[in-house]
Formats: C-alpha cells, structure tokens, sequence
C-alpha cells in the first residue's frame, strides 16, 4: 500500500480541530478512524497491479544523438478502473540528465477489459545497449487516499550505434575516388595501377602511357589508361587498450577512431575493396569478417556499437600475431592507435618489421587540440608554462610518427573533428600512388 498526498493533507488539517477541541486519545480516534476506514476502502477498490498484462514495441536501435520510441501496451483484464501513473525505468545514460523523470513517467486511465498504449522516447547519451528495466506501476483509488503498488519485468534492447558523423564527408571522398577510377575523365597511371582501356592520345598525356603496338596497328597514336586496384584487402585494427580511454574535449579516443573506421570502411566498400575489422587489447573485442560490401558498413556499426575501452595495456605482440593471421595475403592494415612514446616504442615498434615486411602498414592517432593551444599560449608565467609543455609534448609526437614513419609506415595525427577525412585521404593517396 502507497498513501498519497491528499492522505498527509487529510490528517494535517484534521489535526487541527482535534488540537484545538478535543486534545486527548478520544479526538484522535475520532479523527482517525473515519480517514483509516476510507483509505481501506480506496485501497480496497483500486485495480490491482499484478494482473496488469505489459506487452513492448518499437525501435531496437538507435545512432548516439537520436531519439528512439519505445511503445509500451497496458491491458487491464479486471472489472475496475485503472488510474495509475507508471514508470518505465531504464538506465541513466538513456536519457540527458535531468529529463528521466519526465520522460520516464506517465499517467493513464484504463477501462475494466482494455488497453492503452503509452510511449517513452529515448535520447541516449553513450553508446552500447540499454535493457529496460523494471516497470513500476501505482494503482489508485476513486478517492486518491490510497494505491495499489508493484513492479514488473518486461524485456526490452536498445543499440546505441555510433552516431557516425563523419558521413557528411563521405560524398567529396567519393568524387574523388570516381576520379581515381577512371569513372570521369581524370584518369591516373601510377605504379601496381591496373590496366582499363585505350584511348587516343592527347597532347599533355604521359609519353610512357602510349602502346605502342596498339599504335602500330592504327593511325592515331594509342595511349593505355589505367585505374586503381580493385578487391584489395583491408584490415582495420582498433586499439582498445588504455589509452583508447583517453578523452579528447568531449569524445573519448575510441569514439573518435570509430569514426574514422566507419568514413574508411564506406569509402573502401565503394572501391571495391574487402574491408575488415579486428579490435584487439590483450584479446579480440570484436571482429567483421567476409562481409560483401553492401553489409560490411552495418555489419562493423553493430560491432563497434557496445565496444568500450579496457584499462589494460596492450599486448602488442599478440595484436600483431592476430593481424597477420587474418591477413593472410598482401593487405593494407590500418592500426588506430595513439602516439605516445612509450607504448609505440615500447609495444608497436618492435612488432613492425613482421607487419611492414608483407603489408603496407598506416597508423592514425587522434591528436588532443588543447596541446596546440597551450604551445601558443603567452602573456603569462603560467601561459609560459603551458607553452613549454605543449611544445615538448608535441615535439615528442613529431619525433614518434617519424620513427614509424622510418619503418615505411604511413602515419596520420589528426585532431577527432579531421581523423576521419585525413585518414580518408591517406587511403586515397596511397590508391592513387598504386601502393595497395
């Protein structure tokens, strides 16, 4: 049994006479006993709880920023009225905080033998899945001096997907691969490129395109043309170890380089190149493999949608080991991963010759803007301060990329706002430069 509010106001103001007429254990009684017996009677003719019949509907997933409704049906299988008000709990992250209990709570009246249908919109703020949790539903009476009370389990998940706002780039990134295959008038010739077609030679074309057997069979001065490999492999691997939990202004590490993943799985898939996806700290946390490229981007979006960091330092070499295995051909591996001196000199440089030795390797790492900011900073001692610290952190970056970049790794360092199309376009220039 709940009581409520008008039960307190009750009493509070009965209170009054009696304290004033009769202060002693008769004037109580009298006081109490009627207001006992009524809130029996109303706790007596509220609908019961338990037989409540809960059946839910609705969206199953979500992108991180997105609302998703859920739709929940109450039948009332009893021969009273139901007036209750309910309240579908789900996790704090489900909602911004200080919106759960509005969005959360609801009031409703049932007849005796119907249904109604009430909605509770989600706006998750992480992502992973959220189960429902219990529905607590109080039942009151006609006099609303008392309620019924209890709570049932009705199974509910919603995947929060990534929200994977790098897509906004993704149309340039493909005007510029149609370039890079031959799909317009741009046509590139470059070392490992395969051959398209012939076509008349124009002044300006390269002399070393021109065939000239084909010449020799015609009057025009025949030129081949070429286009980007095709079907090439790519392994994105995804550093989820400690230093992935590292948060970058809002957005943690991970998040960022998910990003990215996604804008490069697109842009590969549209090339038609096989993309794959290992996420690796000190064991695999999640991994796509053989997806055609019409299922690869959803297939890596509801893997990467519940991965979180581990406050473990990564085993490099088990990471390497587990690349080559599912590398097993000549293949771009693409490591997000981050620049500091001590794992990459300590964990990655070591492992590279087994990778560079077979694969073309490119490492991206999200760079933290609040270090530019502070190697600018001036005007005062602690600015000066800043400044110093700033400058050598970024000096040692500068000094780690070169170091990978010396085992003929390519390496991207970009802020979370340009991981994304940067690492893009690395794919790119090494598909324009026929090193896949």
């Amino acid at each position: 049994m709940a009581l409520t509010g008008r039960t307190a106001l009750l009493a509070a103001l009965g209170a009054i006479p009696i304290g004033i007429l009769a202060p002693n254990w008769s004037g109580v009684l009298a006081m109490n006993a009627p207001l006992t017996l009524a809130i029996l009677c109303d706790y007596a003719m509220a609908a019961p709880v338990q037989k409540l019949r809960f059946t839910r509907t609705g969206d199953t997933s979500v992108r991180l920023g997105e609302g998703a409704e859920i739709t929940l049906t109450i039948t009332n299988p009893s021969r009273r009225l139901l007036r209750a008000q309910v309240r579908d709990a789900w996790p704090p992250s489900s909602w911004p905080t200080g919106t759960e209990q509005a969005a959360s709570r609801h009031k409703l009246t049932i007849p005796a033998g119907e249904r109604r249908r009430l909605s509770t919109l989600l706006r998750p703020t992480r992502r992973g899945d959220r189960h429902a949790e219990r529905i607590t539903i109080r039942s009151y009476g006609p006099l609303g001096l008392a309620a019924r009370q209890g709570s049932h389990k009705v199974p509910w998940t919603v995947r929060v997907l990534p929200p994977f706002g790098s897509r906004k780039h993704l149309p340039s990134k493909l005007a510029r691969l149609r370039e890079l295959d031959g799909r317009t008038s741009v046509l590139t010739r470059g070392e490992g490129t395969e051959f398209d077609s012939l076509r008349d030679y124009i002044p300006g074309d390269d002399t070393r395109s021109i065939d000239w057997r084909a010449t020799a069979r015609q009057n025009t001065v025949a030129v081949r043309t070429w286009r980007p490999e095709r079907d090439r492999h790519i392994l994105l691997v995804l550093d989820t170890g400690r230093t992935s939990a590292g948060r970058v202004g809002d957005v943690p590490r991970l998040d960022a380089s998910m990003d990215a993943v996604l804008l490069l799985a697109a842009l590969a898939s549209r090339a038609g190149d096989r993309v794959d996806l290992l996420a690796y700290d000190r064991r695999i946390r999640a991994q796509v493999q053989g997806r055609t490229a019409g299922d690869v981007l959803p297939a890596l979006v509801n893997a990467l949608a519940p991965l979180e960091p581990t406050l473990v330092e990564t085993d490099a070499r088990g990471l390497s080991a587990t690349a080559l295995k599912n590398a097993p051909r000549r293949s771009l591996i693409v490591l997000l991963t981050s620049l500091e001196a001590a794992p990459v000199e300590e964990g990655i440089l070591p492992v590279l010759p087994q990778l560079t030795q077979r694969h073309t390797v490119l490492v991206a790492a999200v760079a933290d803007p609040r270090i530019k900011e502070m190697a600018t900073a001036r005007g005062t001692v602690d600015a000066v301060y800043e400044a110093a610290a700033g400058t050598q952190a970024r000096e040692q970056r500068r000094r780690t990329a070169e170091k990978l970049t010396r085992h003929g790794v390519t390496v991207v360092d970009a802020t979370s706002d340009d991981l994304a199309p940067a690492l893009a376009d690395a794919y790119l220039a090494l598909k324009a430069a026929g090193r896949l």
